[in-house]
């Protein structure tokens, strides 16, 4: 049993610096966002990346501090707007359509929007194709939408590396509008639990210092019901914390959780220490959807709501069926464990803290 704590303390150690280079960044979403007008005397599109994803392209935040401020903001504008039209290729039964304009702005969330006019298309068949796939971080998807000079939405698709591009008959507009693409945002909140590192270390760091499956559980369910609120909240624009602030108190939750593993011998009432963290990681949650424009979106977000929020709590039960009855056997057969428990949880606090530095600093 000694071998095995051994064994599983140093895969813990190894994650936890295979993860820390990267981790600043813990939250940027692998996707973009794509909204196509088709107005009546022209076609517009509407462009929605995270800065720092641009910034493998084209060099916004020079001196490095977290934020773009007007300066270097002005400085890449030229670059930017050079990077524009070779953002998205849109041709119209088969003829490729020119950028008329481009525009680039950023906002207080740092997303970097892109506003593009193309001429007016004649044809029948519209063919989209996502010229950028190819050069963002492996996985980058992109979702599109096509609307109706009304505004009514009438096409939903993701696109990856792999399926750049699709095709779009502008009969469609006749017919029923395509629904959103539930399976694709319960898959983007599955794979967002499982690679928000801090937010798993922040859930490991609750199921180390458990005696129970059933406490644990409580916890577990605290922070679920915590961040889907403000998740929700977040989403329809209700509630909006610049990620400046949200991501140094993400890493403010795993070092106190990490420091009451230490100090306090009892968690009975932990699951509301836990109900106030989720509040603040839902904020983390939301940053996928903004990226998407999804903000004050009305009814239009329920769906890729729901089906996000249930892929993140599918993701986190998943991953707590797999540890807590490891820790549950570990914690009756074996008299180290405390031990282990206690190098963990200053573990933790270790890796809470460098986040902490990376993201104040």
């Amino acid at each position: 049993m000694v071998r095995f704590f051994y064994s599983l303390l140093s895969g813990l150690v190894f994650a936890i610096l295979l993860l820390l280079p990267g981790s600043v960044h813990a939250h940027e979403p692998g996707l973009s966002a794509v909204a196509l007008h088709l107005a009546d005397r022209e076609l517009v599109a509407q462009l929605t990346f995270s800065r720092r994803e641009i910034e493998a392209l084209v060099p916004i935040d020079t001196n490095d501090d977290g934020v773009a401020n007007a300066t270097e903001l002005t400085a890449a504008r030229p670059h930017l707007n050079a990077l524009a039209p070779r953002l998205i290729e849109i041709a119209s039964d088969g003829r490729r359509l020119s950028v008329q304009t481009a525009s680039v702005r950023l906002d207080t969330s740092d997303a970097l929007h892109v506003h593009l006019m193309f001429p007016r298309y004649t044809g029948s068949q519209l063919r989209i194709k996502s010229l950028i796939l190819a050069e963002l971080a492996r996985g980058h998807r992109q979702h599109v939408s096509v609307y109706s000079a009304a505004g009514e939405r009438l096409a939903n698709r993701m696109l990856d590396a792999n399926r750049a591009g699709f095709e779009w008959s502008l009969a469609h507009q006749a017919k029923r509008p395509d629904s959103w693409p539930f399976h694709q945002f319960l898959h983007l909140g599955v794979e967002h639990i499982i690679t928000g590192y801090d937010h798993l270390l922040f859930l490991f760091a609750l199921l180390v210092a458990c005696h129970s499956f059933w406490r644990a559980w409580r916890i577990i369910t605290s922070f679920t019901i915590a961040h889907s609120i403000t998740l929700a909240l977040a989403t329809f624009d209700w509630v909006q914390l610049p990620s400046s602030v949200v991501e140094p108190l993400i890493a403010v939750s795993i070092i106190y959780v990490g420091l009451e593993n230490l100090w306090r011998r009892s968690l009975h009432r932990r699951e509301w220490l836990t109900f106030g963290f989720g509040l603040i990681h839902g904020l983390g949650f939301a940053s996928v959807l903004s990226e998407l424009g999804m903000g004050s979106g009305g009814s239009e977000v329920v769906v890729p709501l729901s089906a996000f929020n249930l892929g993140v709590e599918l993701g986190q039960v998943v991953i707590a069926l797999l540890l807590l009855p490891v820790l549950g056997k570990a914690q009756r057969l074996s008299p180290v464990y405390p031990g282990f428990a206690t190098i963990c949880s200053v573990l933790v606090i270790l890796a809470g803290g460098y986040w902490l530095l990376e993201r104040t600093m």
